[in-house]
């Protein structure tokens, strides 16, 4: 088996999060634009073929080109190119070639849902073995052939190839010896701020009040969304609602994270670790199974839950790696 790379997650994240850009993007820009058509004389060039192209490239870049820029350019490329492509998804599933189908929202939700899935998959299980680690220390050390390594990337590839063997890690200091050295790059504008900005991030989700607000609302809000549900149905403010399935999807949805979260609840007192596990599941019952049929019925008007949802998600993590830590 060839080995395997130990920036693969970081690759895909790449591609995931260029693809999810390129669809919210390429959507904001065709509403407010009115939905422009490329073409003319009966033809219409669609954006799916450009992300082709796109995609296209980006292999090509990972397939010509040594070192892991090289693949982090590939895997945008690659990323933005499927974006323009899975936008397109409502024109191949229905026979009138809608692209305004309602659940193609749905479903391009839960392709990066599962692509996400994937890519946590990977990072955990990444574990490479020393010959594995030699070998991306002798990829690094390609890459840098031209432009040369930094200091601190010179002492990763020591650090990879640490273990392998007194001849092996030798061999590997000498073929780095060959390499020029270059400077570090100087830090870029948006870097302090981005610093500045996961600091306060990661000081928000430690707060006591921050803590018991997440637990509050998610006691409540899925509750409330049932009732809701419940509510509409007996009123018929229902009866003329379209995607009958998805408004189903989200009730279930909303009832399965209202178990658990109540769940939850009762086992704060004597189980607190407990606890916050099982709201951490609910949460990802709401990413994973939920917002799919909530995109399906609000459409990319469920980014913003999506977003709180990651905050809530992001909020029980940290205490539950706190109390687990603590324990």
């Amino acid at each position: 088996m060839p080995p395997r790379a130990l920036a693969v997650a970081a690759y895909l994240q790449a591609f995931v999060l260029s693809g999810v850009a390129a669809v919210l993007v390429t959507r904001a820009y065709l509403r407010a634009t009115g939905y422009p058509q490329l073409g003319g004389g009966g033809l219409h060039i669609a954006h799916v073929l450009w992300g082709g192209l796109l995609l296209t490239a980006g292999l090509g870049v990972a397939l010509v080109f040594l070192g892991g820029a090289a693949r982090m350019t590939g895997a945008i490329l690659g990323g933005i190119g499927f974006g323009l492509f899975i936008d397109e998804v409502g024109k191949f599933v229905t026979a009138r070639t809608d692209y305004f189908y309602a659940p193609a929202a749905g479903i391009i939700y839960a392709v990066f849902a599962v692509l996400v899935v994937i890519t946590q998959a990977v990072r955990e299980r990444t574990r490479l073995i020393p010959e594995e680690r030699t070998a991306n220390a002798l990829d690094a050390v390609a890459g840098g052939l031209i432009d040369g390594l930094t200091d601190r990337r010179r002492a990763q590839v020591l650090r990879l190839a640490r273990g392998s063997g007194a001849g092996t890690e030798a061999a590997v200091a000498a073929l780095l010896d060959a390499v020029p050295r270059r400077e570090p790059p100087p830090p870029r504008f948006w870097q302090p701020w981005l610093a500045r900005a996961r600091r306060v991030a990661v000081g928000l989700t430690d707060q006591r009040w921050v803590v018991r607000f997440v637990v509050l609302y998610l006691v409540v809000e899925p509750a409330l969304t049932v009732v809701g549900v419940a509510v509409d149905g007996v009123t018929g403010a229902l009866d003329e609602e379209r995607e009958w399935g998805a408004v189903l999807g989200v009730s279930a949805s909303a009832l399965a994270t209202a178990v658990l979260s109540v769940t939850a609840a009762v086992r704060l007192r004597r189980d607190r670790i407990g606890a916050f596990r099982l709201f951490k599941l609910a949460i990802l019952v709401d990413l994973l199974f939920g917002q799919i049929f909530n995109f399906t019925v609000n459409q990319f008007g469920a980014v913003a839950a999506l977003v709180f949802d990651l905050f809530l998600l992001a909020v029980v993590t940290a205490e539950h790696r706190r109390l687990s830590r603590a324990g």
